[in-house]
């Protein structure tokens, strides 16, 4: 292990051309805080109900137990960039891994509803932090050629950890009874769904300290002698002059970065800088966190059972897993934006169909009812939605953030970017319980015309960025 630690791994066959010795194995090291991402943004779903009942909650504070994780994501998430180019790309990943742990513990242990939404809001934090760092990291070790694929890493681990935390939910609520019976050591399962993510943020904390810091974060620190030899190790011997060269000609300044790099003196932010946000508000408003945080508590209130909603929840969450690794293959093959635009169009016939069914049901005390054939339609609709995000928008527009901007914004404009993400995504999560109240249907022909207008968006302002080196990103 060398002073930025070990990068000792089978090397990566890419057409028999040198990539560099351990770039898959430090990508996914860097994409565990997309697991923990994706645990805890789920780990929630599972434990609603009991939640609701342990603290006698009402629906207002229960909102905001489940959306308060995001806003500390935010948070997180305008810190992060900062951070990073001041203390390291690994600072920043072992800050992530201690809140994720904190977080763990004290929800799982919180005494009242109040401490259990501070450990989330905590827990949040960190899950912003993850959520810039992991796609920038990756995208600064990883050669162009195979950059999409390992930035879709990213994605991998946040639909795993979705799908992880999901089980994990089930087996603790079927080993004790339910969610709300007590499992172990006289605390009850929902709390135990919590803990368990302790696991994952000391493994994440642990295995952090086995990669190399970004050669573009040491390039940027003058620190040149160790960014040649983290380049050599990725990337090979043979042009690596040049490679530095051209690293520091886009690094070049005589100020540390700040919020204003992202403004072009006189006219405001830079397009690419809109663009970014745009790409993240949009990954929200098609509603897919709906399918991730309310499912239960949806399926439930459509006739299926506690167990019945929590099988579907898990099955939702594998063919999430199944359609990222269509991306994974594609999407350094025919690029990011024809991905982008099949995934809306497939997000846009799913959900129409979902609003349709819903809209049409028949209410009973105010809950929808699905017969023999709506049901099932409704269910195959749900995953299809599934199937056009995971293939296209979950994970391509993590690359994109990642590997879109210039080296001496980067950081700051996925801070702002991701940032504008959990906004979005929280006031997706708040508002769908009264949208829910209101009409099902309306819901999700809202999610529905935001699927169509982002498919709008794609064709007219998002460039294509497949094989394209860093140093070669414009504003």
């Amino acid at each position: 292990m060398s002073e930025h630690g070990s990068i000792d791994a089978t090397p990566l066959d890419d057409g028999g051309e040198h990539t560099g010795k351990g770039v898959v194995r430090i990508a996914t090291v860097a994409a565990l805080g997309g697991f923990l991402f994706g645990y805890d943004s789920a780990v929630i779903n599972g434990a609603v109900s009991a939640v609701e009942d342990h603290f006698k909650a009402d629906s207002t504070s229960l909102g905001f137990a489940v959306a308060s994780a995001l806003l500390g994501a935010a948070v997180g998430a305008l810190s992060a960039g900062r951070i990073a180019d001041h203390f390291g790309r690994l600072f920043v990943m072992k800050v992530a891994a201690i809140l994720f742990l904190i977080s763990a513990i004290g929800t799982g242990l919180a005494p009242s509803l109040w401490l259990l939404i501070v450990f989330r809001i905590i827990g949040g934090i960190g899950v912003g932090v993850a959520s810039v760092i992991a796609p920038a990291y990756i995208a600064e070790v990883s050669p162009a050629r195979i950059r999409g694929r390992l930035a879709s890493l990213q994605q991998l681990a946040i639909v795993t950890g979705i799908f992880i935390s999901l089980l994990v939910d089930y087996i603790f609520a079927t080993v004790a009874g339910s969610s709300k019976d007590e499992l172990w050591l006289g605390l009850d399962a929902w709390r135990w769904m919590f803990i368990a993510m302790a696991v994952p943020a000391i493994t994440y904390g642990v295995l952090s300290l086995t990669i190399p810091e970004s050669p573009r974060y040491l390039v940027a620190s003058h620190r040149i002698p160790e960014a040649r030899k983290v380049l050599a190790l990725l990337l090979g011997e043979k042009g690596l002059d040049i490679k530095i060269d051209n690293i520091q000609r886009t690094l070049a300044r005589e100020t540390e970065p700040s919020w204003k790099d992202l403004r072009n003196p006189g006219t405001g932010l830079y397009p690419l800088v809109w663009i970014g946000l745009g790409l993240s508000v949009f990954q929200q408003f098609v509603g897919i966190n709906v399918i991730f945080y309310y499912s239960n508590v949806l399926w439930e209130a459509v006739g299926f059972s506690e167990d019945g909603s929590f099988v579907i929840t898990v099955i939702t969450a594998v063919v999430n897993i199944l359609t990222t690794l269509i991306a994974i293959a594609y999407i350094d093959k025919v690029g990011r934006r024809p991905l982008l635009l099949i995934g809306s169009a497939g997000m846009a016939v799913s959900l129409v169909v979902m609003s349709a069914i819903f809209g049409t049901a028949s209410l009973v005390d105010g809950k929808p009812q699905l017969g023999d054939i709506a049901g099932p339609v409704a269910l195959i609709a749900a995953n299809l939605f599934v199937v056009a995000f995971g293939m296209s928008w979950g994970p391509v527009v993590w690359v994109l953030l990642g590997e879109s901007f210039p080296n001496r914004i980067r950081a700051a404009a996925l801070s702002f970017a991701a940032a504008g993400q959990w906004v979005a995504n929280w006031i997706v999560t708040v508002s769908f319980p009264s949208l829910k109240d209101f009409s099902l249907g309306f819901a999700y022909g809202l999610y529905a015309l935001c699927a169509i207008l982002s498919g709008i968006f794609v064709w007219k302002w998002v460039a294509e960025t497949k094989g394209k080196e860093l140093e070669d990103m414009k504003t």
